[in-house]
C-alpha cells in the first residue's frame, strides 16, 4: 500500500531554515522510501518521505526489487547493502538549490549524480507470528544522488531500528532533523545531529592531496555527548573487501582501468554492493566513467539489455546474487564469484583464475572466471606486506590504508604521464594576447604520447615491470580515456578563457581605440559582455577584481562612442 495519500499536514517552520521546504533535506537525501512484502503484491512501496516526493511507477517498482534480497535467504536480522538505479522520466526539480558549486569543488569520484540515484538500505527479516507469512520483512531506504556510502549506512543503523519500532511519526521527526543539516560543502568538517547523536564528518574536496589522512577532529569541546567521529563519507575497508582477492588486485586494477564489462557474483547484497563499489574505488583520484550497479536483480528494467547475446556486454560493473545469473550472464569476459566475507587471523583462502567453459554449474567455485592476461607483473612486495601485517595482529583500517596507498600510487605512475603530454599541448602564455581569440589547444596524439614514454614514462615513479605501452593503447580505447581526456579538455579551455581576459585587463585599451572604427570597437564591446556572461557562467578560474575591471573597460569604450551608440548598448 502505498501511504502519499493518508499523508498528513507538514508542521510550519521558520521561515529562516532554508529558502525552500525541505532544501537542506534534499542537499543531502532526495527521499525515504519503506518497501514492505505484500503476500499479494510482493515487494510494495509502503511510505515516500517527503510525502511531495515523487518518483516515477518505473522507479517505485525498481526501488522495491533492489531494496529486498534478490534470492532465497533463510537468515534472520538486520542486512545494510547498496544499489544505483538510473533516473527515470528525465530531469526534475528538486527543493535544493543547486548552484553547481559542490560539483566543482568536490573530487570527481564523489560529485553529485545528474542521471542516477543511489539506494541505500536497511532489511529487517525477523519471525512474527503477528504476520500472516510468518515473517516480517521490510526495508528503509534512503535514496541520494551522493556516493556517501559510508555516512548513510552510519545514519541508518541509527534510524532504522528505531523506526520500525516506532514507525512514521520517528521518521517525520529524523527527516526534520536532517532539514536542519548545513549543506555538503567540500573541504569543511560538519556536525550533523541526529536523535540525539552529532555524526561529524569532513567532505572531501578536490585539492585535498590525494592519499592524505582525514583532517583531525575539531569543534569537540563544545559538544555534549561527544560526537560520532566518521574517519570518510565514502572509503570502504578496501582489505575486508579485497581479502579473497588480493592476489589478483593488479588484474582487478587493470579491468577496473580499461571499463571491461565485470559481474559480480556474491552470495548475499551486502558482499555485491561492497565489491562492486571497491573495485570502482581502485582508480582513485581517476574517475571511473562507466557504469555500475552495486546491486541488480533479475527484474531491473536493463536485464533484457545485459543478458542479450546479439551485442557485446555493456562497459559496467554490475553486482549480482540470484545463482540464475550464473546462466544468464555467462557470455561476459570477466565473473569474480566470491563467498561471504569473513574476516580472520590468516591470509584468507584466495581465489583462483578460471576459464569461463568452467563456469557451467550452480555451485561454481569461488574464483576469477576469465581469460584475460594482465599487462603488468604482479606487486610481491605488496602481498608480503599485508601478509606480515596479518602476523603482527595488524589492524584491517591499517593494512586498507596500505591497500589504497598502493593502488593510488598505482593510479597516479599511470596517470601522470598523460597529465604531462596534456599539459605540454597548451599554448604558450606569450600567444595568448587581448584582440585576437586565444589559440587552440593542440590536438592529442596518441603515438606522439608513446614517443614521450621513453623518458617521461611510468617507469619513474613505478617499480612494477611489464607492457606499460600497450596498457595505454588499450586505456585509449575506454570510457575511462574518454571521461579523462573530456575533463581535462574542458579545464584547459577554461583556462584559456581565463588567461585571455587577464590578458585584455593588462592592454592599453585608449591606445587601441585611436585608429578603430565605431563598428570595430562595437564589436569590441559585444565580445567582451559574452566572455564576462561565459567567465560567470562557467565559473572560470578569474579573480572578481578581474571581471570588474573587464566590465570598467566596457564602460570606459561605450563612454567614447556617440550617445546614440551609448544609448544603444547601456540598454541592449
Amino acid at each position: 500500500m502505498d501511504a502519499l495519500s493518508r499523508a498528513g499536514p507538514r508542521p510550519r517552520r521558520a521561515a529562516a531554515a532554508s529558502p525552500l521546504p525541505w532544501g537542506r533535506f534534499a542537499a543531502w537525501i532526495d527521499c525515504v522510501c519503506v518497501v514492505t512484502f505484500d503476500l499479494e503484491l510482493g515487494q510494495a512501496m509502503e511510505l515516500v518521505y517527503p510525502h511531495d516526493f515523487r518518483l516515477t511507477e518505473k522507479e517505485k517498482t525498481s526501488i522495491c526489487y533492489l531494496s529486498f534480497p534478490d534470492s532465497y535467504s533463510g537468515g534472520l536480522g538486520d542486512t545494510q547493502f547498496s544499489f544505483r538505479l538510473r533516473q527515470a522520466g528525465g530531469p526534475r526539480s528538486s527543493p535544493f538549490q543547486d548552484d553547481g558549486r559542490y560539483n566543482r569543488e568536490a573530487p570527481l569520484m564523489l560529485q553529485r549524480e545528474a542521471a542516477h540515484y543511489f539506494g541505500y538500505v536497511y532489511f529487517r527479516q525477523v519471525k512474527d507470528s503477528s504476520m500472516r507469512r510468518g515473517y516480517f520483512q521490510k526495508s528503509l531506504v534512503l535514496v541520494s544522488r551522493l556516493p556517501y556510502v559510508n555516512l548513510f549506512q552510519c545514519l541508518l543503523q541509527l534510524i532504522a531500528p528505531e523506526y520500525f519500532d516506532k514507525l512514521e511519526p520517528c521518521l517525520e521527526a529524523v527527516c526534520n532533523e536532517i532539514d536542519q543539516w548545513p549543506p555538503p560543502v567540500p573541504g569543511q568538517t560538519l556536525n550533523l545531529p541526529v536523535m540525539g547523536v552529532v555524526i561529524q564528518v569532513r567532505i572531501p574536496s578536490r585539492v585535498d592531496k590525494p592519499g592524505s589522512s582525514p583532517v583531525k577532529q575539531c569543534n569537540q569541546e563544545n559538544l555534549l555527548p561527544a560526537p560520532l567521529v566518521l574517519p570518510s563519507v565514502h572509503e570502504l575497508d578496501l582489505f575486508r573487501c579485497f581479502q579473497p582477492v588480493l592476489i589478483h588486485i593488479q588484474m582487478l586494477w587493470e579491468l577496473m582501468l580499461l571499463g571491461e564489462p565485470m559481474v559480480v557474483m556474491a552470495p548475499s547484497p551486502t558482499v555485491s554492493s561492497e565489491m562492486v563499489l571497491a573495485l570502482i574505488s581502485c582508480l582513485a583520484p581517476l574517475r571511473y566513467c562507466c557504469d555500475f550497479r552495486p546491486y541488480f536483480t533479475i527484474h531491473d528494467s536493463e536485464f533484457k539489455e545485459y543478458t542479450t547475446r546479439t551485442q557485446a556486454p555493456p562497459n559496467i560493473v554490475v553486482g549480482v546474487t540470484n545463482p540464475f545469473f550464473i546462466k544468464t550472464l555467462q557470455h561476459w569476459p570477466h565473473i569474480l564469484r566470491v563467498g561471504e566475507l569473513r574476516m580472520s587471523g590468516d591470509l584468507p583462502k584466495q581465489v583462483k583464475v578460471k576459464k569461463l567453459a568452467k563456469l557451467k554449474t550452480l555451485d561454481t567455485k569461488p574464483g576469477i572466471y576469465t581469460s584475460y592476461k594482465t599487462f603488468l607483473h604482479k606487486d610481491k612486495t605488496l602481498i608480503k606486506r599485508l601478509l606480515k601485517g596479518i602476523q603482527r595482529k595488524r589492524p584491517s583500517e591499517v593494512q586498507s590504508a596500505l591497500l589504497r596507498r598502493h593502488l593510488l600510487e598505482l593510479t597516479q605512475s599511470f596517470i601522470i604521464p598523460l597529465e604531462h603530454y596534456m599539459a605540454s599541448l597548451m599554448p604558450l602564455q606569450r600567444a595568448i594576447t587581448p584582440w585576437k581569440n586565444p589559440p587552440q589547444i593542440r590536438p592529442f596524439c596518441q603515438e606522439d604520447f608513446m614517443k614521450s614514454l621513453e623518458h617521461a614514462g611510468p617507469q619513474l615513479t613505478c617499480v612494477l615491470k611489464g607492457d606499460w605501452l600497450g596498457l595505454y593503447r588499450r586505456f585509449f580505447k575506454s570510457p575511462n580515456f574518454d571521461g579523462w581526456f573530456r575533463q581535462r579538455h574542458r579545464e584547459m579551455t577554461q583556462k584559456l578563457e581565463a588567461l585571455h581576459l587577464e590578458a585584455i585587463c593588462e592592454a592599453d585599451i585608449v591606445a587601441w581605440m585611436k585608429d578603430k572604427s565605431e563598428v570595430e570597437i562595437v564589436d569590441l564591446v559585444l565580445k567582451l559582455r559574452e566572455k564576462l556572461v561565459r567567465a560567470r557562467c562557467q565559473h572560470l578560474p578569474v579573480k572578481e577584481e578581474t571581471l570588474q575591471r573587464v566590465s570598467l573597460y566596457i564602460d570606459t569604450i561605450i563612454g567614447s562612442l556617440p550617445e546614440d551608440l551609448q544609448a544603444v548598448l547601456h540598454h541592449p
